[in-house]
């Protein structure tokens, strides 16, 4: 396994296992489905994802950052620059694009089919921010894939974007779980 895999796992797994424990020890109310059933099935579904996402795009988008990289394709290979601003411009950038591609599927009428799926989980908690149908995951690695191709970012800007992605994702689901059931209960 590669240090790219080993860092995106590990960071993974780390903030899903300190909000998991922080959803056991604090529970805000009683579920309406089985947290072992839902956990199971949430986290089937992101196995399945990568999955796919790693077969049809070479593996990961740090391998298109890879290729771009060594190519020298792509807006940010064509200039001269210190590290930290490429780095920098290109987080920001994915973050920019990946936000407004989650507008797209908000009002989309055939990407909120598949985009649903996110927000129809009954029971949110920390699983649901990765909750998503492999349609969305296979647009959205293709998005990320294009973005990095035309912009030619660097695959440590890609590690550190997916990174904070996902670990901001695993923390808001935990804390909008908690903040709409204080609303709903003015706990």
């Amino acid at each position: 396994m590669e240090a790219v895999d080993l860092i995106r796992i590990g960071s993974y797994v780390s903030v899903l296992g300190v909000m998991a424990t922080w959803e056991l020890l604090a529970p805000r109310r009683k579920l309406t489905a089985s947290k072992l059933c839902r956990w199971g099935g949430n986290l089937t579904i992101v196995a399945l994802n990568t999955v796919l996402a790693r077969l049809l795009f070479m593996g990961s988008v740090v391998a298109t950052a890879a290729m771009t990289q060594n190519h020298r394709w792509g807006l940010l290979n064509w200039v001269e620059g210190p590290v930290w601003i490429e780095l920098a411009l290109a987080v920001l950038a994915l973050d920019f694009i990946i936000y407004w591609q989650h507008q797209v599927f908000h009002y989309v009428p055939i990407l909120w089919r598949f985009h649903m799926m996110h927000h129809s989980d009954l029971d949110l908690d920390v699983t649901s921010g990765v909750r998503f149908h492999p349609v969305e995951i296979i647009l959205s690695t293709g998005v990320k894939a294009l973005s990095v191709l035309v912009l030619g970012m660097a695959p440590l800007a890609v590690v550190i974007f997916e990174v904070v992605l996902n670990s901001a994702a695993l923390f808001n689901h935990r804390v909008k779980f908690q903040q709409r059931y204080q609303m709903r209960h003015r706990v």
